[in-house]
């Protein structure tokens, strides 16, 4: 894949499926130069001797969803996959534009709004309506991470690869959240190129879950993407990732390590989840998502260890 030299003002931008780089242009929110990338990229899917894949960016979330492979290895990404926008957005969408797109912060949206991202000065969530910001407060910024594919990615401890560097991890693709002006790393024409997931573990088991405000096409307002192992009636392995509750998602570090050797069973993991807003500093409106996460790491770690 070839680098774009960036040199104009404002910055060229690449439009891959385009469902977010299409709504950005109608708002005026993003006026660079379009570099349509749709048919340079990679959009294969490459299994390993280990059961190990390699995941093409431009591989559209259609694929990755309905893909029976990856939903016997990888069921937590394949759900996430299934949950995600519309059919028809499904259809377009990348792995990489996924992984990529722009804070959907109504105040960021607007282009008649100056906000951090945008080179303002304040952040006009904050002390306006954030009801559907972060809870998890880490920056100058309260605007969610939007992207469901990258909590996914996060649980299964997947790299990417980009035409500048090598096996990033999702932390070091998105950062810590407490960069204000950015919704990821990439530099200006850097464009991710591959998705590596380890092969699976022998008896894991996982899935996702999305709290939303109505049943379908909506942006959740908590996900979760959970991996565990149960060995002997105990927890050998826990991974959770939540979307939905921060600038960028978020390892729940905390019931992971409440719930290492623990017997699998209802009590354990409801005292465990009582940890999941550990480090938690919600805004005046976003409290309500951390009785959302909590219920979230019951209900499917519950399901999972049946």
């Amino acid at each position: 894949m070839s680098v774009a030299v960036i040199t104009a003002n404002p910055t060229p931008e690449f439009r891959a499926g385009g469902t977010d780089f299409s709504e950005r242009r109608r708002s005026g929110v993003s006026q660079g130069m379009p570099i349509d990338i749709s048919n340079t990229g990679d959009k294969t899917i490459t299994w390993g001797a280990d059961g190990a894949v390699q995941i093409g960016a431009l591989t559209t979330i259609a694929t990755i969803a309905t893909d029976a492979r990856i939903a016997a290895a990888y069921p937590g990404i394949a759900v996430s996959a299934q949950g995600l926008a519309t059919p028809q957005v499904r259809h377009v969408a990348t792995l990489g534009g996924n992984l990529a797109q722009r804070s959907r912060c109504w105040y960021f949206r607007r282009a008649d709004i100056d906000c951090l991202k945008k080179s303002g000065s304040t952040c006009p969530a904050r002390t306006g309506n954030h009801l559907y910001g972060v809870a998890f407060d880490l920056g100058d910024c309260v605007a969610l991470h939007p992207s469901t594919m990258a909590a996914a990615l996060l649980a299964y401890d997947a790299k990417i690869t980009t035409d500048r560097r090598s096996r990033l991890t999702i932390a070091e693709l998105l950062g810590d959240g407490s960069v204000a002006n950015a919704d990821h790393t990439l530099a200006a024409g850097e464009m991710i190129e591959s998705i590596a997931l380890p092969a699976p573990l022998e008896g894991e088991r996982a899935s996702y879950k999305r709290a939303i405000s109505r049943t379908h096409a909506e942006w959740p307002l908590v996900e979760l993407c959970a991996r565990i192992v149960i060995a002997g009636g105990r927890f050998q392995l826990v991974r959770l990732a939540a979307g939905g509750v921060a600038p960028v998602p978020l390892r729940l570090a905390a019931v992971e390590v409440q719930l290492a050797g623990k017997v699998a069973d209802a009590a354990s993991i409801a005292e465990a989840a009582k940890s999941a807003s550990s480090g938690a500093k919600p805004l005046p409106m976003t409290a309500y998502k951390l009785d959302l996460l909590q219920g979230l790491v019951r209900d499917v770690l519950e399901r999972l260890s049946i």
